[in-house]
């Protein structure tokens, strides 16, 4: 079922079960700081790579975060559509806000 099909409340509770994780948590607030390769994810967070990896993956599919090359690096930063700069501290979902206070 695509996003624009889906009902408002499944939206939101596949959005929430993607956040009830604390390492994927830790990756958005992490990012709220501003953009970060793997590397320096891995230095706040303290991972093992491919697990790291593999929540960014999650977070990418879900619309949190979005990854550009960076020469041989990559480049994770927040999504425009969850960021909201105006809001500190805090996730748009699109149903509601996720604050970090």
């Amino acid at each position: 079922m695509n996003q624009k099909s889906e009902l408002p409340q499944s939206f939101c509770v596949r959005k929430l079960r993607v956040l009830a994780d604390t390492t994927r948590l830790a990756v958005l607030e992490t990012l709220m700081e501003g953009p970060k390769h793997v590397g320096e994810l891995n230095a706040v967070i303290g991972l093992e790579q491919s697990l790291l990896s593999h929540h960014l993956k999650v977070l990418r599919e879900e619309g949190f975060v979005e990854a550009t090359r960076d020469g041989k690096a990559v480049l994770y930063t927040l999504a425009p559509a969850v960021y909201r700069a105006n809001v500190d501290r805090a996730i748009d979902l699109g149903c509601c806000l996720l604050c970090f206070d």
